[in-house]
């Protein structure tokens, strides 16, 4: 009875291990999303408190100017750059 007892454990064991890397998997897709959400958050940090001049500089000029004025100048900017590049 102790060795039916044994396996009978032993499966249970097997099945319980299975379902517990089954939940870890689904866990990790559903988390996956928001690690590289994280990420991205984590590098602009990075370059934040890397030139803290240049992100003070960048914040200023979006409250001075507006940010859709200023989008406007930079995707022009942008525009410009290329075909200077281009040429």
């Amino acid at each position: 009875m102790t060795d039916r007892h044994q396996q009978s454990l032993e499966m249970r064991r097997r099945e319980l291990i299975e379902r517990s890397r089954a939940q870890r998997a689904a866990l990790e897709m559903m988390v996956q999303p928001l690690v590289s959400k994280a990420a991205s958050f984590d590098r602009a940090a990075a370059s934040v408190r890397r030139y803290p001049m240049l992100a003070t500089g960048i914040a200023g000029a979006v409250v001075l100017f507006g940010s859709r004025r200023l989008f406007t100048w930079v995707s022009r900017g942008i525009a410009l750059y290329t075909l200077l590049r281009k040429a």
